[in-house]
């Protein structure tokens, strides 16, 4: 029973849902520039999450990360994933469905630590309160926080589902 209410509580409500839409609508606007900010943070933060990109791994320099176009290219797909999700907040198949492809793609063929997913949305909320201040309220960063879980969670029982083993 305690579990239960619990789970509930993690739920995100509409009124939640909303906010993170709203917040999510200007951030997009600046999707590649937010998205850029957001992986150098992540790389800067956590080195070891590099060991993934061959085509940038060996870059130290923040500056050099930003020029690079397969940054450029990658922060635009995961802002893209990250929209996906959004846009569908009121589908939960739908979110299901995207983040169990990112969830599959990054065990199965890119072989990473589900850890760093933890690690890049914690960014990703750390990078966006910065960089957004007026619009993160207390109320929108706790609709954030919880969008953070419901990412981390779909993704990680992704790779449940596919028998990740370390």
């Amino acid at each position: 029973m305690e579990i239960e209410r619990w789970e509930r509580s993690e739920e995100i409500s509409d009124a939640e849902k909303k906010v993170i839409q709203e917040t999510w609508s200007r951030v997009y606007a600046n999707c590649e520039d937010v998205g850029v900010s957001i992986l150098i943070r992540f790389f800067v933060n956590f080195p070891s999450a590099k060991q993934y990109f061959s085509q940038f791994k060996h870059m130290e320099d923040p500056l050099e990360m930003e020029r690079s176009l397969q940054l450029r290219k990658h922060a635009r797909r995961v802002m893209g994933a990250i929209n996906s999700v959004v846009e569908n907040l009121n589908d939960s198949e739908k979110v299901s469905s995207v983040l169990a492809l990112v969830g599959k793609a990054h065990a199965l063929k890119h072989k990473v630590e589900p850890i760093y997913f933890k690690k890049l949305t914690g960014v990703m909320l750390e990078v966006i309160a910065e960089e957004y201040a007026n619009d993160f309220t207390p109320e929108a960063h706790g609709a954030w926080t919880k969008m953070k879980t419901l990412i981390y969670t779909h993704v990680t029982a992704a790779y449940k589902e596919v028998g990740w083993a370390q």
